[in-house]
């Protein structure tokens, strides 16, 4: 990409897609829009309105930065400092999880589970996706999440703000800031990668994504050994606590929840692989 070459948008576009398929990029030309949307600040329809405009030397600068890092695998959405989840834009940031589509499904199960919960904890919050989703799906339920992470919890106060979300939030582990407190839903999307699989991870997950989001221990299961039995003490009658889980982990996740013998029968939902993706369970009634 030479500086003294004439650089239209639509040659610039070209380039960038073949130099990034070359490196593995998948959506080589779409992300190569994006980027150079963030560069000249217009949208993609105002990106071909101006097919035909050479970049200045100040954009084609900053293209090139995008691009390089882009090509070392740093994820879109750190370069772009943004995702979209469940139709909302949110801030991302090296210190919190990116939001990924598949837990959509954690959304939808929580909304189709207690229609009208009033109380609703998401354990473990990262970028707030989950906690703002729900917030603005349950307009008169008060809203809390946790995170043992500041940094995290800093970049979910932020994605609140933009999104005009009403979120208490809480530094600490699991229910510990949470004495006395109950709720009609319990949400968590908790780290569930097993240690050892965490290298073999595609980069820009392992390289990128903070890895207390995603060391879920020895079987990727720590986390809700002592998730499950401890959200019995914090449900109301009644009340639900939904998990997002691993490939392959429905099973244990289900004899966690029966091990506790506090709770219904536990259910699965598949996503759209058919993957299974989610378990949750209701507290049981006392007789």
């Amino acid at each position: 990409m030479g500086t003294q070459e004439i650089w239209t948008t639509i040659k610039i576009l070209a380039w960038t897609k073949e130099y990034l398929a070359s490196k593995g990029i998948i959506n080589a030309r779409l992300e190569a829009e994006w980027l150079l949307c963030a560069v000249m600040n217009l949208d993609r329809v105002g990106l071909y309105l101006q097919y035909d405009k050479p970049l200045n030397d100040l954009e084609l600068a900053g293209y090139r930065d995008l691009v390089m890092r882009r090509a070392r695998r740093e994820p879109l959405q750190h370069i772009l400092g943004t995702q979209e989840f469940c139709g909302l834009d949110y801030e991302v940031t090296a210190d919190v999880l990116i939001p990924r589509y598949d837990t959509e499904i954690l959304i939808c199960e929580a909304i189709s589970k207690y229609p009208k919960a009033k109380s609703i904890l998401d354990i473990g919050t990262g970028s707030g996706c989950i906690a703002i989703a729900l917030q603005k799906r349950f307009a008169v339920a008060l809203v809390t999440a946790t995170d043992i992470s500041d940094a995290a919890l800093a970049v979910a106060r932020r994605n609140a703000i933009k999104n005009n979300a009403t979120i208490e939030f809480l530094l600490g582990s699991l229910f510990e800031p949470l004495e006395n407190r109950f709720y009609d839903l319990i949400v968590s999307n908790p780290p569930y990668i097993p240690s050892d699989d965490i290298c073999s991870l595609d980069q820009e997950v392992r390289d990128y994504d903070p890895r207390s989001a995603l060391d879920g221990g020895s079987d990727g299961l720590h986390i809700y050994r002592s998730l499950i039995p401890a959200a019995v003490g914090h449900l109301n009658p009644g009340g639900w606590l939904l998990v997002e889980i691993g490939y392959g982990q429905a099973g244990d996740v289900i004899q966690l929840f029966k091990s506790c013998n506090c709770y219904d029968e536990p259910v699965i939902t598949l996503d759209g692989s058919g993957i299974e993706r989610v378990v949750g369970a209701k507290l049981k009634e006392k007789s």
